[in-house]
């Protein structure tokens, strides 16, 4: 094998994208005062977010302090994310005739800013008092609500923070929308959004978004990719989100995840590989406490724990195949670079404000519920691992998902800027500054902590998945019907609700018409 190159350290990327955390919520504590690093994390400072007025339990005692998280659920239940959700929790601004409101029942002005307002990043805990008690029909106790201001220490998740502290991170990586999940995966890979600001309703990506994606550039160039999906999730979000320009590679190009663990021992790994977690039962993608992230129901005897403990297996599986990439020939660890990154904090704290950012297209009119895509979500924990990067690295500039897209048009030649919002995003490919690599031998290989057997009972599976299975099953049989593809017999009659039992049957059964190659794979979801 010739000598590593430097030059060559990004000649590959793999990403992997999680879910719904904050650098404060699972990094917070990876570095403090002590350690002679610039981190900026949460030991020793003194922060805390106030208790509203008209909270039924503990307003006397002010504020809630931030502390070490004591249950691996929490939140639990999960905290809002949706664009009026974290407009409370960044600017504290709740409209009255919203508070208690989730989902369909909030209502303009969506708890927005005034325009220009700085962020204070003092509303998480009426946002959460306020969610809970939408989603429950009751106010919570203090103990309660006191969680959503509490994060993890490297001794809970020794996995991410084993990596970040063996490789770099970067501690002002933002994410690109004051939203959830399916627009900041698309800012991800296309740079925009479409002016989507909301998930709901899902059938809209199947239609409607139809940005350039990093994929479609990529075969301009002569480049390859593909997406890697943890077993047994049986769709992809990325081939959901981009349905528009990818429907024609969601047979080919949409694999389970144990072919990224065999073409990264062979060196045969594409030029770019993205790496989704399953979110379904059993899911590894660091999400909140899953049976009550989707349902009204509290609770549902689903994951537990919570998907902290999956999502730290599963990147223990992703580091693992990596370190383990040494072929003499193709992609090994010399030459590809692993990104660890996370679509939004889904509602869990983080004490740093976001800034102004330029609109993906000025001319656009404003997006869904009247945003102007002006500013940014706030931060997500993005670790760089790389036997190029020197151990116990930060990077404190700001960062952010169209980073990504940045680097690879800069690195790889892809040509002119997407959007706005990926021309003036900082490229990171600076990152690779050693002189001579570090041997995989060396690396740290952090153990994750035992993951508890997840619940596979089709009707819990069914109740837990109600709110999605009220948006992704029906968006998927629209489609089906719309594409003529067979459907199965429970949701042939288009006025009949499916019962929980047969939901994941179902969204199984269809997926396979789309992704043939997951479906074959998810076999436990039977």
């Amino acid at each position: 094998m010739p000598a590593p190159d430097r030059s060559r350290a990004m000649e590959h990327i793999v990403v992997a994208l999680f879910e719904n955390r904050s650098l404060d919520n699972v990094l917070g504590h990876l570095y403090g005062p002590g350690d002679g690093k610039n981190f900026d994390g949460v030991i020793g400072k003194d922060l805390s977010n106030p208790i509203p007025g008209w909270a039924e339990h503990g307003a006397d005692r002010k504020v809630v302090p931030y502390t070490v998280a004591t249950d691996m659920d929490s939140p639990n239940p999960d905290s809002g994310e949706e664009y009026y959700h974290t407009n409370t929790q960044l600017y504290g601004v709740l409209d009255d005739h919203n508070r208690f409101k989730i989902g369909e029942a909030v209502a303009a002005p969506w708890n927005a800013p005034p325009p220009g307002t700085a962020p204070t990043m003092d509303g998480f805990v009426a946002d959460y008092i306020s969610t809970f008690t939408g989603e429950t029909g009751r106010q919570p106790t203090y103990e309660e609500y006191a969680h959503i201001m509490t994060g993890c220490t490297p001794e809970q998740l020794p996995v991410l923070n084993g990596i970040a502290r063996d490789f770099g991170v970067f501690d002002h990586w933002f994410c690109e929308v004051p939203s959830q999940t399916f627009m900041n995966r698309s800012f991800w890979t296309a740079a925009t959004s479409s002016g989507f600001v909301v998930n709901s309703p899902m059938s809209k990506w199947f239609a409607k978004n139809d940005a350039e994606t990093i994929f479609d550039r990529l075969e301009a160039r002569g480049r390859t990719w593909k997406v890697y999906v943890m077993e047994p999730m049986p769709v992809s979000f990325t081939g959901v989100i981009h349905f528009p320009r990818l429907k024609d590679r969601l047979a080919t190009h949409f694999v389970p995840f144990a072919e990224f663990e065999k073409d990264a021992a062979a060196g045969t790994l594409p030029d770019f590989s993205l790496i989704e977690p399953n979110m379904l039962s059993g899911h590894g993608d660091y999400h909140p406490a899953f049976g009550r992230s989707f349902s009204a129901a509290v609770d549902l005897k689903m994951d537990s724990p919570s998907s902290m403990l999956g999502g730290e297996a599963f990147l223990a599986r992703v580091y693992a195949a990596y370190q383990a990439a040494t072929s003499p020939d193709g992609a090994n660890v010399w030459n590809t670079a692993l990104l660890i990154g996370w679509d939004e904090p889904g509602g869990t704290y983080d004490h740093v404000p976001p800034g102004p950012v330029p609109p993906p297209d000025p001319a656009a009119p404003p997006g869904e519920l009247g945003f102007t895509f002006d500013r940014s979500g706030y931060r997500v924990p993005a670790v760089i691992v790389s036997p190029w990067v020197d151990p116990g690295s930060v990077y404190n500039e700001e960062y952010r998902h169209t980073s990504l897209i940045a680097t690879l048009r800069k690195t790889w030649g892809l040509g002119e800027a997407f959007t706005g919002r990926d021309a003036a995003a900082r490229p990171f490919d600076h990152v690779f500054s050693r002189a001579t690599p570090r041997d995989p031998g060396s690396w740290a290989v952090p153990t994750a902590h035992p993951v508890p057997e997840w619940t596979a009972d089709p009707g819990v599976i069914g109740q837990a998945l109600s709110s999605l299975g009220k948006g992704l099953v029906p968006a998927f049989i629209g489609m089906a019907r719309q594409l003529g593809v067979p459907l199965p017999a429970e949701p042939n009659d288009p006025e009949a609700t499916l019962p929980p039992g047969h939901v994941i049957g179902v969204l199984r059964d269809i997926a396979g018409h789309f992704f043939p190659l997951l479906a074959a794979d998810a076999k436990d979801l039977r």
